[in-house]
């Protein structure tokens, strides 16, 4: 693989759902998308340029980034000098009670975070432990859960916010919601503008001019983007490329390869590699 940027992702052996991703970026970038798991990170080295909640932002070493689930972003390395990172993804089911239970709240859904990035040393040093046992493969699963409360306790500390997973919001908001929840059900069909408008009972124009202002993406790089998200469970699962690439509406294998890379910085096979190992 060439040096001018590297991936290594490694699955929890004891947490459900847990993840982490080791970076390090000279010329690549990712296309903007967003995970269904809450994402969180530290910079290493370097600086992380990235565009999300409706502003660019610069990420320097020892600051963490903070994704909501569904939160679009992009991503790529900021001045002359290499980026080097590590994320962990986590689904939000599994944060839930850990949230609930910093909050002093059972009732309390998943947590919002209004800041992206974040200047705090607790959190920090949390997130940079746990990728650690994750990426190596040692360590617990207690110490890998007492970083996991680690982490959700320090965000509620730092004014996050929740919303209940069942909570309707406005209008324009649960339209959408409707949506989102359409091309989801639908993503190994063919989906057109007008289906997923008509789901969300808006007009065509109506609904292009919202879902971008919401989501600050466009439908057509959020089919996208929940294609390659569904595309990572299967493999994950053990689908081959090949079935996934069918399953999901790619028009081949190399279309496929082209679209996972851009988002995740490997190919599905080597992302496959990297999780059985």
């Amino acid at each position: 693989m060439s040096r001018a940027f590297e991936f290594q992702f490694a699955s929890s052996q004891h947490v459900p759902t847990l993840k982490v991703l080791r970076a390090s970026i000279d010329d690549f970038r990712y296309d903007r998308h967003a995970h269904t798991e809450y994402a969180f990170g530290v910079t290493l080295a370097g600086r992380q340029d990235f565009f999300s909640a409706g502003a660019y932002h610069r990420n320097p070493p020892g600051s963490v980034i903070f994704f909501n689930p569904e939160q679009p972003h992009d991503g790529e390395s900021g001045g002359e000098q290499q980026l080097d990172y590590v994320m962990a993804y986590i689904a939000p089911e599994a944060l839930a009670p850990l949230f609930a239970e910093a909050a002093g709240d059972a009732r309390a859904g998943r947590l919002i975070s209004p800041r992206t990035l974040i200047t705090d040393g607790v959190l920090r040093d949390a997130i940079v432990a746990l990728s650690r046992l994750v990426s190596r493969g040692i360590g617990s699963r207690i110490d890998q859960e007492h970083l996991l409360q680690q982490i959700a306790a320090r965000m509620v500390q730092l004014a996050g916010r929740y919303q209940s997973l069942r909570s309707v919001g406005t209008r324009p908001d649960a339209l959408l919601m409707r949506a989102c929840d359409y091309i989801r059900a639908h993503l190994d069909q063919e989906l057109s503008l007008e289906r997923i408008s008509a789901a969300a009972h808006l007009s065509r124009y109506h609904f292009l001019r919202l879902f971008r202002a919401q989501f600050g993406m466009t439908p057509h790089q959020y089919v996208i983007s929940c294609r390659i998200d569904a595309a990572r469970g299967a493999l994950e699962a053990g689908a081959t490329p090949g079935e996934v690439a069918l399953r999901y509406g790619f028009a081949d294998h190399s279309h496929f390869n082209r679209r996972f890379k851009r988002i995740h910085g490997l190919t599905p096979f080597q992302y496959q590699r990297c999780l059985a190992h």
